[in-house]
């Protein structure tokens, strides 16, 4: 068996869009680690969360976790990737489809981690390897460096040269590539490609391209060694072919990785974990077991047991360590440097933690922020079950970065936050299969208010006598419109002692009591209310007397001041690829939108990001459009602008709703 590279499991997260084909990818490589040469049929498994797989290669471990590719799901890959050694990012053949894998590059570039592409799929390109690589290159400040000539006889491929080896290869079903001479009738295509792969090497080697520039032809063991310093560096982005689901090229492609793939303390240094210890990835609550994080040992290997120190300095015992082989998890007694494993009893505990094994790491690493796109309230359909709700909800956002909850206090509703609806409706199914708990949905209610036209006048009494002392206030109120977002004032014009000091705020408490629901069933907004005169009783006054009077006297005079329904406006900064931007300007004005400009989104070639002022009611389910209309890759976050006025068939449909 050939020598160990290193020691250490290397770990490599394989990442893209859906539909490309990563899960079959991951199972592929681990039939081709095995030995095995038969072939797969493509699996349609869309994964919903990262899962790790585990593989030994030429006497070396790899750990490789297979990523969520939709959007939805994609926020549980984010805390995933800072722990890994390189990304494989899997890419469709259809040049039109390059654009997909422009949101997984920009992270990865983000993130500083080295990536190699493979062109899954290739048996079904409608073109050559240059056209798809002339499609991908301007999603990638990278340099996309082939690596691989396809070989083609006729629209079906056949084999593939290995540039770097200038060695070719026919494939042969169910056993190994059969190395050939490179065919005539390629080998000036051939000697072009790899002149070229060795110019993109040049430009990062002073050297080779001295070399280049005298006809000397470099030792290969040079050119191996610059392709593992600028894919380590990210200087370039190496590019595979094959088939995932037909096993063509899968072999080849873990001997490259087993090269180029960086060892564990580069990752390590990357996120700033110093010295041994490990960076949790995913938090998942199972069954016995309780909380478990998913972590990857760094540094030294991880016994069972071992002290380890988490990012608030506080101290705790990894007093149970599963393995991850396989799928399945099994206690261990150590793992080694590099290895995905499973730390249970260790609170407290989050992802994106850094544990160290002898003195505190920092702070706990940050991932992309992903804006919360769609939105459901819910509620236990039992209200026994309202706290299990709870403690279920508390565990899905710990195992959940794109999940959030808020309990809204003017609608009293929990409402869910997340990615979209498919993500939500898994949460929704989580609750029912995992908890036990069975909840009705729905869209939140929109936040509504109501503000006035007119001015008024309006005199509030609050008069009782029942045996001993009574009751009694009057007071004397004006109420008057305020400009559009100014909230609401208080003030008083009290003279002469009319009211005593200490009951006005008793009235202004009254006032505000009255407005938390208008006349229209809304809270009033953009109002201010003067006190201009009113009497006491030295007995029978109180505290409560006023704040009786200053809310009767409200709830009076608004029904007369011309009440109207607002609508909350927000402004959306919408991010999509520039083909789309007619598409999604569209879409806004179907929702009675508002387009203030567009403008191109920095640092993202071929993307534009639109600014729009929307209702919060038409956002609901805006992302749903979006993404049907941009393949899935226009998203968005939004603020709140300011309040407008409702008019129409939409202020008849507020109003039905607030009387239900």
């Amino acid at each position: 068996m050939p020598g160990r590279v290193t020691t250490s499991t290397r770990c490599i997260a394989v990442t893209g869009p859906t539909g490309v084909g990563k899960t079959t990818l991951v199972q592929g490589l681990k039939t081709a680690a095995a030995g095995a040469f038969e072939s797969g049929a493509a699996n349609s498994h869309q994964s919903v969360e990262i899962e790790v797989q585990s593989i030994d290669f030429m006497g070396d471990g790899y750990s490789l976790i297979d990523t969520p590719g939709a959007i939805d799901f994609s926020a549980d890959m984010d805390f995933a990737l800072p722990g890994a050694d390189l990304a494989l990012v899997v890419a469709d053949p259809d040049p039109a489809k390059g654009v997909l894998v422009h949101p997984f590059l920009k992270e990865l570039e983000r993130l500083s981690i080295p990536r190699v592409l493979f062109v899954n799929k290739i048996d079904q390109a409608a073109g050559g390897a240059r056209g798809i690589l002339e499609a991908l290159q301007p999603f990638s400040s990278a340099p996309l460096v082939a690596r691989e000539l396809p070989i083609w006889n006729g629209d079906k491929i056949t084999g593939f040269v290995d540039l770097a080896l200038e060695r070719a290869y026919v494939y042969r079903p169910g056993k190994p590539s059969e190395r050939i001479d490179i065919p005539a009738d390629i080998a000036a295509i051939e000697s072009d490609a790899r002149f070229h792969m060795l110019e993109q090497l040049a430009d990062y080697d002073d050297a080779l391209m001295e070399q280049l520039l005298n006809d000397v032809a470099p030792p290969t063991d040079s050119v191996f060694s610059d392709l593992r310093r600028e894919t380590e560096e990210g200087l370039i982005v190496p590019v595979f072919f094959g088939a995932a689901a037909l096993g063509l090229g899968l072999r080849r492609l873990l001997k490259s990785l087993r090269h180029d793939t960086p060892e564990p303390k580069i990752a390590a240094a990357r996120i700033g974990l110093d010295g041994a210890g490990a960076y949790v990835m995913k938090i998942t609550h199972s069954g016995q077991a309780g909380k478990l994080a998913i972590a990857r040992v760094l540094g030294a290997p991880l016994r069972d047991s071992a002290e380890l120190v988490l990012s608030n300095g506080q101290r705790g015992r990894a007093s149970a360590l599963f393995s991850l082989r396989d799928g399945a998890m099994k206690k261990t007694a150590q793992a080694a440097e590099g290895e995905i494993v499973a730390i249970g009893k260790l609170d407290p505990i989050a992802r994106g933690d850094l544990l160290g094994a002898a003195a505190p790491a920092k702070l706990r690493v940050a991932a992309q922020s992903r804006y919360p796109v769609y939105q459901l309230a819910i509620s236990a359909k039992d209200r026994k079950d309202d706290v299990r709700l709870s403690g279920a909800l508390v565990k899905l956002t710990e195992e959940d970065p794109g999940l959030s909850v808020v309990h809204d206090v003017d609608s009293n509703e929990v409402i869910l936050h997340g990615q979209g609806e498919p993500h939500l409706r898994l949460v929704l199914d989580h609750l029912k299969k995992r908890f036990g708990v069975e909840v009705t949905s729905g869209r939140p209610a929109t936040p509504y208010r109501e503000t006035i036209r007119k001015s008024a006048s309006q005199r509030g009494r609050h008069k009782k006598q029942t045996g001993g002392h009574g009751q009694f206030a009057d007071v004397m109120l004006e109420i008057r419109p305020l400009p559009r977002g100014e909230g609401f004032r208080f003030t008083d014009r009290i003279t002469g002692g009319a009211i005593p000091r200490q009951w006005i705020p008793a009235v202004e408490q009254g006032v505000r009591d009255a407005m938390e629901k208008g006349p229209l069933g809304f809270r009033v907004v953009d109002v201010e209310v003067t006190l201009i005169d009113g009497a006491f009783h030295a007995v029978d006054s109180s505290e409560l007397a006023f704040r009786i009077a200053g809310r009767s006297a409200i709830s009076e005079a608004l029904p007369h001041c011309d009440p109207v329904v607002l609508d909350p406006i927000e402004k959306l900064i919408v991010y999509t690829p520039s083909w789309g931007t007619p598409r999604v300007n569209s879409a806004v004005s179907s929702r009675n939108g508002q387009i203030l400009g567009f403008e191109t989104r920095e640092d993202w070639p071929g993307w534009d990001q639109i600014e729009v002022c929307l209702s919060y009611a038409e956002r609901q389910d805006f992302i749903s459009e979006l993404r049907s209309l941009t393949q899935g890759l226009a998203t968005f976050q939004a603020r709140f602008s300011h309040m407008a006025e409702l008019s129409g068939r939409r202020a008849e449909d507020a109003l039905r709703r607030a009387r239900h």
